[in-house]
């Protein structure tokens, strides 16, 4: 069973697989409309259960029409209207779920309920989101990185502000694509160190947002007040400093690009100018969800890789 939890699921030679799958079926669709299934409908008569315990829009999109894509069909399920949200457990919703769809992509808080998720589930799980991790992000991040031009080994990523799930899977890529990541947090919003430890020295933090940024291929931010978290005085007072400006892409080699996973709050975390720049590549990224997401289903069921 091909689960897809973390980047770490797949590995180094997994993630390639699915980057070169992701490239080439893009490609292949150039100037297709976008409901037109792909030639060769690899997912025919298959269905992906998507289970959201926090809202989405790229997820939810990206998702259904990546199943819809490959030929398959999705059954869109909010937390709330099913009997998950009423007590059933995550284990008794994995097995029900898994006697009706192929897999099933849940998109939650708490990292333990997607490895519940799996464990009982007799059909791959695809995590959409939690609070530790955000892999499927991360694949499309790689693909618009690769697309822009830039080769993964070697370069410079810099991350500015909370070390949150994104940049946890940034690290994880970090040390099986054999690229560095410099990541500038203000104290007490720090990754964790075991995912800093596990980079195999591919990842470090520093307080100096100018350090991180100095050199960089690609300059990487989120949102800093997340999903189901109050609005923070402190928290945002703390991360000003860490704001993505023009003077900060400055330091960044020349062509150097911005990412954010999006949704973006101008002003705070990014500058107007910066998002809305020439630098910026936050459309292809957010369109390459799609994209990534499709090989991340192909290779769950052991289609490619």
């Amino acid at each position: 069973m091909r689960h897809f939890l973390n980047l770490y699921d797949a590995g180094a030679d997994g993630i390639a697989a699915m980057l070169a799958d992701a490239l080439d079926r893009k490609a292949a669709r150039a100037g297709w409309a976008k409901g037109r299934v792909d030639g060769d409908a690899p997912l025919t008569g298959h269905t992906l259960a998507m289970v959201f315990e926090k809202n989405s829009t790229r997820t939810r999109v990206s998702f259904d029409m990546a199943i819809r894509q490959l030929g398959g069909t999705s059954v869109v399920m909010d937390a709330g209207t099913m009997q998950l949200g009423r007590g059933e457990s995550v284990a008794d919703t994995a097995r029900v779920l898994s006697g009706y769809c192929d897999a099933i992509m849940i998109r939650t808080d708490d990292h333990a309920k997607v490895e519940e998720m799996a464990h009982y589930a007799s059909v791959p799980v695809i995590n959409g989101l939690t609070d530790a991790s955000h892999p499927c992000q991360i694949m499309a991040d790689l693909l618009t990185i690769i697309e822009s031009g830039k080769a993964l080994p070697g370069l410079k990523v810099a991350w500015l502000g909370d070390g949150n799930n994104v940049l946890a899977s940034i690290v994880e890529a970090a040390g099986l694509m054999q690229f560095d990541v410099v990541a500038a947090c203000p104290q007490g919003f720090a990754p964790d160190e075991e995912a800093i430890v596990a980079a195999s020295g591919r990842a470090r933090v520093v307080s100096d947002p100018r350090e991180a940024a100095e050199g960089a291929d690609i300059i990487v931010t989120d949102t800093w007040i997340s999903m189901g978290q109050a609005h923070a005085d402190a928290k945002l007072k703390a991360l000003g400093p860490y704001q993505v400006t023009p003077d900060l892409m400055a330091l960044a080699k020349p062509d150097a690009k911005f990412l954010h996973c999006l949704p973006a709050h101008r002003g705070e975390e990014v500058a107007t100018a910066v998002i809305d720049g020439p630098q910026s590549l936050i459309w292809p990224e957010a369109e390459n969800r799609l994209h990534a997401q499709k090989s991340v289903l192909r290779w769950c069921f052991d289609q490619i890789g």
